[in-house]
């Protein structure tokens, strides 16, 4: 029996748990009339806007679609074939479905949570913990189906180099989804979120989540579309790859003997079953989220903990099992590298929480500093994320060199499943956050009794602690994933090559061509470094500009449309959902095609070479962009929090104006161009490994212009 069998049980599984989990939370109460019509008004503009960004990406996936077909009939290009064009299709497809799922459900959970909030806290975390593990357990689920399709559908059908470029395809189209949802959600959520604090809270001085806003109904789709079906096709995409960067440095070095004997076959099984163990820990963790009567942080985020580590402790135990009964000998190396990967994973996800949970210094006294003025919570909220840097570059730093002691580049690959082996729980404590988030506003806007919405509120603020969690997950393990995916485009390029101590060598006459000191080398660093930067200035400019337009429409209707200040007429709501959709369907083309297209112009111009210098600089300063951009959101996010529980003058008071507007700065960092860019560092990545053959043609590696 083919072991990648019991990884297709465990997609299955995972998929059988998510409809469990979806069929409990459907279950439950819908609440009261105006609960039901609040939920079905985000409900049916989330999916109008998903369908209208699903269109606009079938247009892309059709294009590059064709694009991989044709390059796949020019022979010089082998061992890239039309296969990869399908490989491709599919992957979008895969992570279109992944995201579709999670939103489906969030858009009926968040009315069952208000109710349930209703009954008690427990009840609450309940209904929107369940709604968060339909996402997870769809995502894993899906991600392992599609790469057991195609393990089983064509590793004995195509030539081994011919599998390389095929099985990257896959993870091609699931980034490309991936980028132009997290874009474009990201930049509808932000806008809303944003045109809604700064003029109700700070111009209006009225309620988060008030009825009079016109834009509070958009700022509940865009959690949805935006921080659930972005942040899912995100997570897809991170977790496929990490298994596709580690089948891909196998085969295209075999020499690698130290991982499963003379047989490549045993290295791509590996990773898919480190997955299927994680998926079971992961449904294992879930039974274990639970929490009394009590609405402190602390017993909320001990819930949350107590699941994700007894899913790590379950993952790891799996994961030894794998590698035990799977390696030549019992080689235990490679777990040396999962365990590398783990541990940093929840390291790194600590000293998350420690930078944006306000239950720790450095975000109490960015609230402190909000007394101060804006000036200074601006600064020390920015001063935080950079400082939150360091934790998590020692860590990728630690792991990459603990990984590769214990099994060369392969280490390194498959401490990247590691960092996301417990993926199905850890997103799930993530797409929780957006449900507690949009129950809350209902609760607002239902006008429920107080307590509803304080229950609410404890849910919400673990949610953006466990958000900028599941961030720091999926960077770090994007680091990692990188690193892997250049080394197999330095391989296939032939850039380099593998001992079999799985030491790099290099062909004596290029030797020269791979030093810093070549001038398409510093080129293509420079341009690499500089790239993650522009890409997030283009999305934070795009939030901004979004946003300015729904802040216009938003006072036009307090000046123009009588009563809606006293709450005698109701807001045109859905003048503000058309204004946010169609901005971020418009904007988040450029940078997010950018993207794509950026790698493709380097390996033409510059060649092979200097391509793989711009990969190495974009991943290191995309890396630490996005730990910056994460954590200072989070925090200043969680610092607003601080002050509406009461501390340093509570609502309303000059300290939390200060603290809104520090949080509509962070809202896009954190939320938009932050884990946008995690995908962007793979996506060029990959997209160099998928046309690694054509890049190694021109001008025989050296570009046009060498």
């Amino acid at each position: 029996m083919d072991p990648v069998l019991l990884a297709l049980v465990a997609a299955f599984l995972a998929l059988g748990f998510a409809g469990l989990s979806a069929r409990t939370v459907l279950q439950q109460k819908e609440g009261s009339k105006r609960v039901k019509e609040i939920s079905s008004d985000i409900k049916s503009s989330a999916l109008t806007f998903l369908h209208r960004e699903y269109m606009i990406l079938a247009v892309v996936i059709g294009i590059v679609t064709i694009i991989l077909a044709i390059l796949g009939q020019i022979d010089s290009l082998e061992p890239l074939t039309s296969w990869a064009a399908l490989s491709f299709a599919f992957g979008a497809i895969s992570s279109m479905a992944a995201g579709y799922a999670g939103m489906n459900m969030a858009i009926r959970g968040n009315g069952r949570t208000t109710a349930a909030a209703q009954d008690s806290l427990n009840d609450g975390l309940k209904v929107s913990f369940r709604t968060g593990v339909v996402m997870g357990m769809s995502v894993v689920g899906i991600g392992l189906l599609g790469l057991c399709i195609l393990y089983f559908g064509f590793h004995n059908f195509l030539p081994r180099d011919e599998f390389l470029a095929f099985l990257p395809a896959y993870g091609f189209g699931a980034s490309t989804v991936a980028l132009f949802a997290r874009v474009g959600g990201g930049i509808y959520t932000k806008a809303a979120d944003t045109a809604a604090d700064l003029v109700g809270k700070v111009e209006k001085n009225i309620p988060e989540d008030d009825p009079r806003n016109a834009a509070v109904i958009a700022d509940f789709v865009g959690d949805n579309v935006g921080d659930v079906a972005g942040m899912g096709a995100d997570l897809f995409e991170s977790f496929v790859e990490s298994i596709i960067a580690t089948m891909a440095v196998v085969t295209v070095a075999i020499a690698l003997g130290f991982t499963a004997g003379d047989d490549p076959l045993k290295a791509w099984q590996m990773p898919m079953l480190i997955a299927a163990g994680g998926i079971l820990a992961s449904i294992i963790g879930v039974f274990f989220v639970r929490v009394e009567e009590k609405p402190e942080m602390s017993a909320l985020l001990a819930a949350l903990r107590r699941g994700t580590f007894i899913a790590a402790i379950l993952s790891a135990v799996f994961a030894f099992l794998v590698i035990y009964l799977i390696s030549e000998d019992h080689a235990l190396g490679p777990f040396g590298a999962v365990m590398a990967g783990l541990i940093a994973g929840v390291l790194i996800g600590e000293s998350t929480n420690y930078f944006t949970s306000y239950a720790h210094s450095p975000t109490k006294t960015i609230s402190e500093a909000s007394a101060s003025g804006t000036g200074a919570n601006i600064i020390r909220g920015f001063a935080n994320g950079l400082n939150s840097v360091w934790i998590p570059f020692v860590l990728v730093a630690a792991a990459t060199l603990v990984a590769y002691e214990f099994a060369g580049f392969f280490g390194i690959a498959i401490a990247g499943i590691g960092m996301l082996s417990t993926l199905g729980i850890t997103l799930a404590t993530d797409a929780y956050g957006p449900v507690a988030d949009n129950s809350g506003g209902i609760a607002e806007m239902a006008h429920l009794p107080p307590q509803v919405r304080e229950r609410t509120d404890a849910l919400d603020s673990l949610g953006n602690t466990t958000a900028a969690t599941g961030k720091g997950f999926a960077i770090g393990a994007a680091a990692l994933t990188a690193l892997a995916l250049m080394l197999s485009y330095a391989l296939a390029s032939g850039i380099v090559d593998v001992a079999d101590g799985g030491q790099l060598i290099f062909e004596s006459d290029i030797g020269d061509k791979i030093t810093l000191l070549n001038p398409s080398m510093v080129i293509g660093l420079f341009l690499g470094i500089m790239l993650p930067a522009v890409f997030c200035a283009m999305t934070m400019t795009s939030v901004g500009k979004a946003a300015s337009l729904v802040v216009d429409e938003v006072r036009r209707q307090f000046q123009e449309i009588k009563g809606l200040m006293e709450g005698k007429a109701k807001p045109d709501y859905n003048k503000c959902v058309d204004i946010c959709t169609k901005s971020a369907l418009r904007e988040m083309i450029l940078p997010s095609v950018m993207a794509i297209v950026a790698p493709v112009i380097i390996g033409l111009i510059l060649g092979k070479y200097a391509l793989a210098a711009f990969l190495l600089g974009a991943t290191g300063s995309g890396f630490m962009l996005a730990v910056t951009m994460a954590n200072a959101g989070g925090a200043w996010d969680n610092a607003k929090k601080w002050i509406e529980v009461g501390n340093f003058g509570g609502k309303g008071s000059d300290a939390h104006k200060a603290a809104v507007v520090g949080d509509t700065v962070g809202d896009p960092m954190k939320d938009t161009s932050g884990p946008s860019l995690n995908i962007m560092i793979k996506l060029m990545s990959v997209v160099a490994l998928v046309l690694a053959p054509l890049f190694a043609t021109i001008g025989d590696g050296n570009g046009l212009f060498n």
